[in-house]
């Protein structure tokens, strides 16, 4: 659904440089070795060693902060070795078969991990966690007697429970959804050593109902996180010196926090016009823009992004716009998941637009951000019923926005699902990969011309670290979350308030950019910087 972003499994998110091979390799299904982890304070000697390996979105990774915070509080001390570890807990994913499989073809390897164990030890407790936990639990259970826990997403707080009914020989497991959980009082773990860049989770589950999407199956009802416990996190990130916080939901921009009294009875926002939802207007609470006003006052060197919106959800009165516009530290980049091209297909997917009122809200947008605005969405080739004018409305439909970033799938059915129940999957396998290649093909041609009109102008960037490909070079992303690739060299700082050195993690470096590909900009360091100096000097 909106906001699906897969990554890579692994016991933990390292901080920005990867996130893009992340948000590829799920899809992949070819995730790479585990990161380095920071030694945990107050590891305790003999206390159970748990390993955490996370698929799926970036919700999965936090959702896996989350349970590493409870079990932590619990006596269990975490390694990054699987070989000894004595819980191995799987993060799931299920928007996609691929990623499904993953999972079975890994609990094969853990199947024979698991009969190597030495007799003298308690036997290795294998668990299954998140979305695919909530979609296949007796599947789960009967197929792979292996797996001793099953939890769904909204069921974290259980885990110490749940292991220890495993560790007496039963297996255990806890899918109930709950309409109230959103784990507000659980600091999540950062898990990212010397990260400069977090996730701040805001909501949990989806009501939008989308006919492909299993999300609202296996993550629930939509509810959101009171704005104090989320403005408690990011003060707590800032004071550790992370300089970006993306606020993360399947659907922020439908947020509303019921928890302060005194807002219950307010209005419900109205739709823009085009725009429709499957569930009644919801009235009360604080909304998205008031979240995301209090969120940029916090830290004025901090960036903050948000991950995902749905369409439907930018009313006319324009406020989050507006803030976008006026804070020097909300990035100005938005993603937009349009899904397909074609009216009719959004029809059948039930999204609540048509390519017209998807094409104006793009159109408002960049009249209401202007200046260098980045827009990144989501595609699904070949999805039922598709037809080759369906698709061709969607390649043309990439040319006109011409997006920063795309995120771009075959469809894959799932069960559960209107589309399973009402849709038939009849594009054939061998279309869907050629009108996803083309799509691909096409969105990076046009992502090649969107970078390229940055050649020659200087780009603000948050350096993550050194670039993968060479030691001599610096990585980072610029504003509208490109990456952005220069020489390491001595810089001069722009107030001259420290003395020339090189840039590190989490400093400010202003680039004037010499050459653009369509997933990464290249050039020459200026200077070191702060982010308000830079707004102020533009």
């Amino acid at each position: 659904g909106p906001g699906q972003r897969p990554v890579r499994r692994g016991v933990a998110l390292p901080a920005g440089p990867d996130l893009r091979h992340f948000l590829r390799a799920a899809a992949a299904g070819n995730p790479g070795p585990s990161p380095e982890l920071p030694p945990e304070p107050g590891s305790t000697p003999g206390a159970p060693k748990v390993y955490l390996e996370t698929y799926g979105c970036q919700m999965n990774v936090n959702d896996t902060e989350i349970a590493w915070a409870i079990l932590q509080k619990n006596g269990y001390t975490r390694t990054k070795e699987l070989d000894e570890a004595d819980v191995v807990l799987l993060v799931t994913c299920s928007v996609r078969e691929k990623a499904e499989q993953a999972i079975w073809n890994r609990l094969q390897h853990l199947k024979a991990l698991k009969a190597r164990r030495p007799q003298a030890h308690a036997p290795l407790r294998v668990g299954i966690l998140g979305c695919m936990a909530e979609r296949l639990k007796e599947e789960i259970l009967h197929r792979e007697k292996l797996v001793d826990v099953v939890a769904g997403p909204d069921a974290y707080r259980d885990l110490p429970r749940l292991l220890a009914v495993a560790e007496s020989g039963q297996q255990a497991a806890n899918v109930l959804l709950s309409l109230d959980e959103t784990y507000a009082d659980i600091l999540p773990v950062q898990t990212s050593a010397g990260g400069r860049t977090a996730f701040v989770s805001i909501m949990r589950g989806c009501d939008n109902m989308c006919s492909y999407c299993i999300v609202p199956f296996t993550r629930g009802r939509e509810r959101s996180r009171p704005i104090a416990s989320i403005l408690q996190e990011v003060r707590m990130l800032s004071d550790q010196g992370v300089k970006e916080v993306t606020l993360l939901g399947q659907n922020v921009n439908s947020f509303r926090d019921l928890s302060e009294v005194q807002f219950q009875s307010v209005a419900a926002p109205g739709l823009s016009r085009g725009f429709s939802t499957v569930y009644k207007a919801k009235p009360g609470g604080l909304r998205f823009a008031h979240l995301l006003d209090q969120v940029s006052r916090i830290d004025p060197e901090m960036r903050i992004r948000f991950t995902s919106p749905h369409p439907k959800d930018f009313p006319d009165e324009a406020s989050v716009l507006q803030l976008i516009q006026e804070r020097h530290n909300i990035c100005k980049q938005l993603h937009l998941p349009a899904q397909s091209g074609s009216t009719r297909v959004l029809e059948a997917m039930r999204r609540g637009y048509t390519r017209e009122a998807y094409l104006e809200l793009v159109h408002h947008v960049r009249d209401s951000i202007p200046g260098v605005l980045s827009l990144s969405s989501d595609f699904i080739a070949g999805f039922c019923g598709e037809t080759e004018e369906d698709h061709q409305q969607t390649v043309s439909l990439l040319r006109e926005v011409r997006y920063n970033v795309g995120f771009l799938f075959a469809y894959s059915m799932r069960q559960k699902t209107r589309a399973h129940h009402r849709l038939q999957d009849d594009v054939p396998a061998d279309v869907k990969k050629r009108r996803l290649e083309h799509l691909i093909a096409t969105f990076r041609e046009e992502a090649a011309r969107a970078n390229a009109a940055l050649v020659g102008q200087a780009q603000l960037v948050l350096v993550e670290g050194p670039s993968k490909r060479s030691a001599s070079e610096l990585c980072g992303r610029n504003d509208g979350n490109i990456k952005v690739i220069f020489p390491d060299t001595e810089l001069e700082d722009a107030a001259e308030c420290r003395v020339p050195g090189r840039a590190q993690p989490g400093d400010y470096v202003m680039v004037k950019v010499t050459s653009a590909s369509s997933q990464t900009l290249r050039g020459v360091p200026l200077c070191r910087t702060t982010l308000s100096r830079a707004a102020a000097s533009h």
